[in-house]
């Protein structure tokens, strides 16, 4: 392994815009998954943490939603370009958190921070209301940010979940209390830290670890007027049901199992790519992956030929070394869980293709591993697995594959490859999926909104859109004359 930077943080939270310790808090220990060892820890806020955090949100809104929207936007963009400054240093903590290699989080981390940073910084002063005559009278309506809000987040994405969460969030007016998830503590804290210095008044943006007893404490508390939650189903059920008891705004981007349909007529070449970028990118660590491949029995046999061609490729070892391009998964509980699923797969008859197995490397390398001649009630095609495992199913014509890619619970994401294009608005106007492309996988720019239907979520991230889930509107009706009543 190379050099390891130090990763350890300054302490494990940022409250009222400096760094708190409270080591009365159960330690939480910074596994680095590409060894399994322990390279800081972190301290689980006590309800003192969790009640000075709150605190400090509560108490610094007025002053963050009485400055003008430019001002707060100057700040946010003003952090976007600390973090580009800073992004290889940024990346590496990232890797160390994760285990995603460098060559990834180079590109696709803190830099996609920084693009959620400036794109609501830059939209922040164009928020308003609207004017509506109504004869003699006329009324208008103002927007107003919500208050206090609570994002919690998941382990894959540490860095820009922290800022998809945020940027609109402070953009609108709100401040915020951050928990990251407790495998991946170390990038939020960094978040903090750089939007202070961007010049965010203490208290808007706060940090606090935990696990999900933390959560339930922050979600619970009467000053949150909203949650927002990235994660599992199970997770998003519990949380939704605790804010709806006070009535609480909510986002929930949760997982999925999604299809990315594959057409005769698709290149072989670019479905593959979408297929790779859909299911091994970040080791398989997406919610929007497109683990249910469905392949047009054309092109079956060509495409996992292909597939198992291009994993050749794969460059495991070192994350911190930039020629590694598939890196571990986050925690030996995750790996393990994926282990199973592959058993699962074997036991229940899929043919496997390809990997299967742990790679001979410490830490928890698990090989890419490719499943044909899945049924649809097979286990790795209903439940997600959240690791690099494809499950390649056969169709054979459009109406069969939009019917079995719509059954399921989910509907996160999907994608068809296909050189008709009026076949691929077609079947994307079909799936029933929040997010979803053609002849493309898994991109998300911030200009666009994310986000999930059915049992994969509430509402959306990034685009326009998100700052209806971040803020409200005032009704004002302006009556200008006398005013009539019945006695």
């Amino acid at each position: 392994m190379m050099g390891r930077p130090d990763a350890t943080p300054k302490a494990s939270h940022f409250i009222g815009g400096e760094y708190v310790e409270d080591t009365a808090g159960d330690p939480i220990p910074v596994i680095y998954p590409a060894t399994g060892e322990e390279v800081a820890r972190v301290h689980a806020a006590t309800p003192a943490i969790v009640e000075r955090a709150l605190a400090a949100a509560d108490a610094a809104r007025a002053e963050w939603a009485a400055m003008t929207g430019a001002e707060r936007g100057r700040i946010l963009r003003r952090a976007a370009d600390i973090m580009r400054e800073r992004n290889r240093a940024l990346s590496e903590i990232e890797t160390i958190d994760t285990g995603k290699p460098l060559q990834e989080t180079l590109v696709a981390d803190a830099t996609s921070g920084a693009d959620s940073l400036e794109w609501f910084g830059g939209i922040a002063a164009s928020l308003r209301g609207e004017h509506v005559r109504l004869g003699r009278d006329w009324a208008y309506t103002v927007r107003e940010p919500l208050g206090v809000c609570v994002g919690i987040g998941a382990w894959n994405y540490p860095t820009q979940i922290a800022c998809w969460k945020g940027a609109p969030a402070l953009a609108c007016g709100n401040t915020m209390v951050f928990k990251p998830s407790e495998t991946t503590p170390l990038s939020a804290l960094k978040v903090a830290e750089i939007l202070v210095e961007a010049g965010a008044p203490p208290g808007v943006y706060n940090v606090v670890q935990g696990r999900g007893d933390v959560g339930a404490a922050l979600v619970g508390d009467a000053r949150v007027a909203k949650v927002s939650l990235t994660g599992s189903v199970p997770t998003g059920s519990k949380v939704y049901a605790a804010a709806a008891a006070g009535i609480r705004h909510v986002t929930m981007e949760l997982g999925g199992k999604s299809p990315l349909i594959v057409f005769d007529d698709a290149d072989l070449d670019d479905a593959v790519s979408g297929a790779i970028n859909g299911n091994f990118y970040s080791s398989g660590q997406v919610c929007s992956n497109g683990t249910r491949v469905f392949l047009q029995k054309g092109i079956k046999e060509a495409f996992l030929a292909r597939m198992v061609e291009r994993l050749k490729g794969v460059r495991m070892g070192d994350p911190l070394d930039e020629a590694t391009n598939f890196g571990p998964m986050v925690s030996e509980a995750q790996m393990k869980i994926v282990e199973g699923y592959i058993a699962k797969g074997i036991e229940e008859g899929a043919r496997l293709v390809t990997g299967g197995g742990r790679a001979n490397l410490p830490g928890y390398f698990l090989q890419p591993t490719v499943f044909a001649d899945v049924t649809d009630d097979m286990t790795i095609a209903r439940e997600e697995i959240f690791g690099p495992v494809l499950s390649a199913l056969d169709f054979e014509t459009e109406e069969e594959v939009i019917a079995r890619a719509n059954d399921t619970p989910f509907g996160l994401s999907g994608a068809v490859f296909t050189r008709d294009l009026s076949r691929g608005h077609r079947v994307v106007g079909r799936l029933e999926a929040g997010s979803c492309w053609i002849n493309a996988y898994n991109l998300t720019p911030v200009e666009v909104p994310f986000g999930g239907s059915k049992m994969s979520g509430v509402g959306r991230e990034n685009g326009l859109v998100a700052i209806e889930h971040y803020s409200e509107l005032k009704t004002v009706y302006v009556g200008m004359g006398p005013v009539e009543a019945a006695y």
